[in-house]
């Protein structure tokens, strides 16, 4: 390998010219050949018993060439990036300039990591979000379980909104029954909306043993056999019950939670609940942080970094769901979506995550912070714990420098954060600028 040219471009980016000289060139062609020898037919031969001269008198000298230049080209590239002590953060754009049977010459554009600054990173406008917890929502909290308990009783009154009516019914569209219009002895809870609007509505008011036709026209956006057309449903109610909901007190709490009292239980939903709110509006803190951050963010991202980072995204999520037993294109028809949709959304979260490195890894820079060796041990330490592994698998599996990369940014982001300042507020206008002055009298 030779480089013949390195040159530093715009937008952030260098170009290599690599020469791949005769004899590595050759050793490749000889793999070539010896992988594809069995599959060559050479009239006076046996299939993969004919010599290479032969096969590429027959067929051409540069028959094994374009498979050759793409078995050798990637040792010739990374030897080149550890010459120049480049570090790509994109695919690299690749083009043959020249090839023979002396050897071949490509060019590699290599996206690298662009220079980034931020100012003014202390003091972000941003309002860490107050977290409460009241009597209503603990209250909310206590619904489910309530609701679990509660039991239906048959009920000798007229069905109103929240009770459940066993009913039998069945549908017809111009006086004749239509596919899926009919059930028996099914329990509508009266309010739910799981039937068509205006079906609910109608059998409230009706009793036991009460029989009506129900007019309804089904919505535009309905079954394409249904859309929009006006049908009737001849009902029969059979039971009216009501739902009755459980003494909430001690006892109740013993039944739901693992509590003696209902303080206890709701001190600790309140307790709960307040983790949860509390660890969103973090996630919503932290949000806001990075987003003023990248305000003051100043660099030109190359969008190789940012497709490259997506593919990478996108790549990752695959694997998830793959690994959950699912397809990756069954997955997308599930949620109905394509996966030029999924590239797009991929795009739109990478940008985000590019320009969110590049801007903490400046505060770091600017803040001239390392990483020492003991705080990589605790990570791999603490994912050895999470993963059940032995450190040393663990070192074997993940990069270190990028272990080392994620306790920068993060230690960079918890500083900005630390920073961060509730915005002033506004002062108030005063009157005369948002009152009209008084007309005088006539």
């Amino acid at each position: 390998m030779n480089i013949k040219s390195n040159e530093k471009k715009e937008n952030s980016a260098y170009e290599l010219v690599i020469e791949v000289e005769a004899d590595q060139f050759q050793a490749a062609v000889d793999k070539v050949y010896n992988r594809q020898k069995n599959r060559i037919n050479v009239p006076g031969f046996r299939k993969g018993k004919a010599p290479r001269k032969m096969v590429e008198k027959m067929y051409g000298a540069e028959i094994f060439f374009d498979d050759a230049i793409s078995l050798a080209y990637p040792d010739a590239y990374e030897a080149a990036l550890k010459e120049t002590g480049i570090k790509p953060v994109a695919y690299p754009q690749l083009e043959v300039l020249e090839v023979s049977s002396g050897g071949f010459t490509f060019k590699a554009t290599v996206t690298v990591k662009p220079e980034a600054s931020v100012k003014d990173y202390k003091g972000l406008p941003v309002a860490k979000p107050e977290v409460k917890v009241t009597a209503a929502d603990i209250k909310a909290e206590l619904k489910p379980y309530i609701d679990r308990a509660s039991r239906l009783v048959s009920v000798e009154r007229k069905a109103k909104k929240g009770d459940t009516a066993v009913i039998d019914f069945e549908g017809f569209k111009d006086g004749e029954p239509f596919q899926g219009g009919k059930g028996e002895n099914y329990s509508l809870e009266l309010g739910s909306g799981s039937f068509a609007p205006g079906f609910e509505d109608q059998v409230i008011g009706m009793k036991a043993g009460d029989e009506k036709d129900l007019d309804i026209t089904f919505p535009e956006n309905y079954t394409p056999e249904l859309a929009g057309a006006a049908v009737v449903f001849k009902v029969k109610v059979h039971e009216v019950k009501e739902k009755q909901e459980p003494e909430v007190d001690d006892e109740f709490a013993k039944d739901v939670s693992e509590f003696d009292t209902l303080d206890e239980f709701k001190k600790d939903l309140g307790e709960k609940l307040k983790t949860r709110r509390q660890e969103q509006a973090d996630r919503d803190f932290e949000e806001a942080v990075i987003t003023a951050l990248l305000e003051k963010l100043e660099c030109e991202v190359p969008q190789a970094m940012v497709d490259y980072r997506a593919d990478k995204m996108l790549e990752d999520y695959a694997n998830r769901i793959q690994s959950q037993g699912i397809g990756f294109e069954d997955y997308l028809r599930m949620m109905g979506m394509s996966l030029d949709d999924m590239k797009a959304q991929s795009k739109t979260a990478a940008e985000r995550a590019v320009r969110s490195d590049l801007a903490l890894e400046a505060v770091a820079a600017a803040e001239g912070m390392e990483i020492p060796e003991a705080d990589v041990d605790a990570e791999i330490a603490k994912l050895a714990e999470q993963y059940s592994m032995e450190e040393d698998k663990v070192r074997s599996i993940v990069n270190l420098d990028d272990v080392r990369h994620d306790l920068l940014v993060r230690k960079a982001l918890e500083l900005v954060k630390g920073a961060a300042k509730k915005p002033a507020k506004k002062p108030a206008k005063k009157a005369e600028e948002t009152e009209e002055a008084p007309k005088a009298e006539e």
